[in-house]
């Protein structure tokens, strides 16, 4: 039985971090965002190196992974830089998570190669990394004293992109997200102008992705459309930006994932994703990605897969606060019409992230998920959607940890049956 002083507590807890949400929103709000400029489809990527030629840099880093490098997807840009008279190295050391330790080591090949500015070239990860060690050697400081919101007084070295994943949106947010291994934690920097200057958004880049990545990074892409429309943020931009993004990739998702050469559908997600990112950006996230940043933290999950997987569980919870909401997004995903009563619209939703899932592989359980730490998660989500995010209902610790125990495997969940947790129920970090 719930003590009604527990629900009292929760009540005033809620009403006061809405009001403060709300008010930071509106200071949001007020934020001049820089948006990229945008080069779109086959053979952008070289277009990319072209348009940075005429920009005078000295010698350009390209932040990047070994695959990426090995397949050799940066062959169009690092030509159309050495036609065009300008220099460049390449790091192609990070790794999934951005890990700390790879970024000082990119921050130090900045230095000792004399670069003057940086293209961020690869999924979310090297998106990332490429933006902290931009803000960390403008600013002469530690990748972690950069974490939080405008660290940084300098601005960062001037900063292109080319994703070469439909996903994170990383090519036009605010955001670096990066891990700390010692600590098992995921690390948020926040600065307006991380945007970078110029993104490229080429297809063809992505045409060999393995379908797996293709399903998660997609599902990331739909979690920051759906967290930022439902979220006390958004605005009538934003809902724009994230209605155009579900409706791409319920379109174009499932025909990425069993085709991988159409270059229609990839270019569609490519938009999808950017159009995601310029939403969420501004309107931010909430409970979903809260879950996902403790369990790439804890697991090393990938971030797109956690999203998928904790996404029908946690909109199942705020349902009740934004069904109507929901009931606009189930139209724009055809999987409803207008007319429908709110309530079934909404339901429709949901189920159809649950099929869409089933059609792209991705399990409703997350294998590495361990009973033992599920309080300890639960609580440390809580704790940064409280503090960061604009979510449409707040939850407490343990409503949070039946939400994660939802999706840990059965193998698990016998394993640790009997057991006691040692974290105090509603325990806070």
């Amino acid at each position: 039985m719930i003590e009604m002083p527990s629900v009292v507590g929760d009540v005033m807890r809620s009403v006061g971090l809405s009001t403060a949400m709300r008010a930071a929103g509106v200071v949001t709000g007020l934020l001049p965002i820089p948006q990229p400029v945008l080069l779109v489809g086959p053979g952008s990527s070289k277009r990319l190196g072209e348009a940075i030629c005429g920009f005078g840099h000295r010698k350009v880093l390209i932040v990047t992974d070994r695959v990426v490098a090995e397949m050799g997807l940066p062959n169009a840009l690092t030509k159309a830089l050495a036609k065009g008279g300008t220099r460049h190295v390449v790091f192609d050391a990070i790794t999934p998570d951005a890990p700390i330790p790879l970024i000082e080591k990119g921050i130090a090949f900045y230095g000792k190669q004399g670069c003057d500015a940086i293209v961020a070239f690869g999924g979310g990860s090297p998106m990332d990394a490429a933006k902290t060690i931009a803000l960390a050697v403008a600013n002469k400081k530690h990748p972690r004293k950069l974490v939080g919101y405008f660290k940084g007084l300098s601005s960062p070295a001037p900063i292109y992109a080319v994703p070469t994943t439909a996903g994170t949106g990383s090519e036009v947010t605010v955001a670096a997200v990066i891990s700390d291994p010692e600590n098992q934690k995921k690390l948020t920097i926040v600065d307006t102008r991380l945007v970078p200057a110029m993104a490229a958004l080429d297809p063809s880049l992505m045409v060999r992705l393995p379908p797996h990545v293709t399903a998660a990074t997609g599902m990331d892409a739909l979690t920051h459309a759906i967290e930022a429309f439902i979220g006390q943020w958004s605005t009538a931009y934003t809902d724009r930006m994230a209605l155009a993004a579900v409706g791409l990739i319920y379109d174009n998702l499932r025909t990425a994932y069993r085709n991988g050469t159409n270059l229609a559908a990839r270019e569609q997600m490519s938009l999808a994703a950017a159009y995601a990112g310029l939403a969420f950006t501004r309107a931010n996230v909430g409970y979903v990605h809260a879950i996902a940043h403790q369990l790439g933290g804890k697991y090393h999950t990938p971030h797109g897969l956690a999203n998928a997987i904790m996404l029908p569980p946690v909109l199942k919870f705020l349902a009740p606060a934004v069904t109507k909401r929901l009931a606009v997004l189930a139209v724009r995903a055809k999987v409803g019409k207008e007319g429908e009563r709110p309530v079934v619209l909404a339901n429709k939703f949901l189920e159809s992230i649950r099929k869409l899932n089933r059609d792209l592989g991705i399990p409703p359980q997350l294998d590495a998920l361990r009973e033992k730490d599920i309080r300890e998660l639960a609580s440390a989500a809580c704790w940064e959607a409280d503090t960061n995010y604009p979510v449409p209902r707040y939850m407490s610790a343990d409503t949070c940890a039946d939400l994660i125990h939802q999706v840990l495997p059965a193998a698990a969940r016998r394993a640790g049956r009997g057991a006691k947790s040692t974290a105090p129920r509603g325990s806070r970090p």
